[in-house]
């Protein structure tokens, strides 16, 4: 989807130019797109100059819509009802906090990101 971004406006990309700019598998590429499509957020263009692209804006897709479609519902564990409160309140504070993070990054946000090597690293002891 980030190699779709990249290229959109410039017409449709076929899978094969993306598997190998991107060391993937054509195979498991198509794996991914069908249900893309099914979701409406790519399109295909059939003939010589075919492919894939967009079928909305990259601000209009974001990083959640992706996941939900290729891997269902975001939540890190199951939150289970008899389940200690303070415990499932937690993993309920970190599911919100991961949908936030992936509903509020678009996939405009993913192509156009730069690391501009700032990033402050964690060093965690146990």
């Amino acid at each position: 989807m980030i190699a779709l971004a990249k290229k959109h406006g410039e017409g449709p990309t076929s899978l094969k130019s993306i598997a190998k700019d991107h060391n993937l598998s054509e195979h498991y590429l198509e794996q991914l797109i069908a249900p893309l499509r099914n979701a409406t957020y790519v399109k295909s263009v059939r003939g010589a100059y075919g492919g894939y692209m967009l079928a909305k804006e990259p601000e209009e897709i974001t990083a959640g819509d992706i996941i939900r479609v290729l891997e269902g519902p975001i939540s890190p564990v199951e939150v289970v009802d008899d389940e200690e409160p303070a415990k499932r309140d937690l993993w309920i504070k970190i599911r919100d906090a991961v949908k936030d993070v992936l509903d509020s990054t678009t996939l405009n946000d993913l192509a156009t990101y730069e690391d501009t090597g700032e990033q402050e690293y964690y060093m965690f002891y146990i």
